[in-house]
């Protein structure tokens, strides 16, 4: 189960990106957007039973990679995900200027 990939998909209607983890389980990046073109990664949130695991890095990596598809900044509010951006400089352009 440890190789496993992970499933990440997102869930517009709930405003984030969603990651079954065992026991019936989800991780989850709930995002919010602020104004045209900026989006507000609010808070990432992966049980305790799946946690240590990489959850939470591969959810913001998803997030951030589809901001950068989408043409999107993001204002890293969560402190996971500004503590992620900040151990992977190649993302920083993302951050939006507030």
């Amino acid at each position: 189960m440890a190789d496993a990939p992970l499933e990440i998909r997102r869930n517009d209607e709930q405003s984030r990106f969603e990651a079954p983890v065992p026991e019936d389980g989800q991780a989850t990046l709930a995002y919010r957007k602020v104004r045209d073109g900026v989006l507000d990664y609010v808070s990432t949130k992966v049980p305790p039973e799946a946690r240590g695991k990489g959850i939470a890095g591969k959810l913001v990596r998803e997030a951030l990679d589809w901001a950068r598809d989408e043409n999107y900044k993001v204002i890293p509010t969560c402190s996971y995900v500004d503590a992620w951006i900040r151990r992977h400089p190649d993302y920083q352009d993302l951050v939006a200027e507030e």
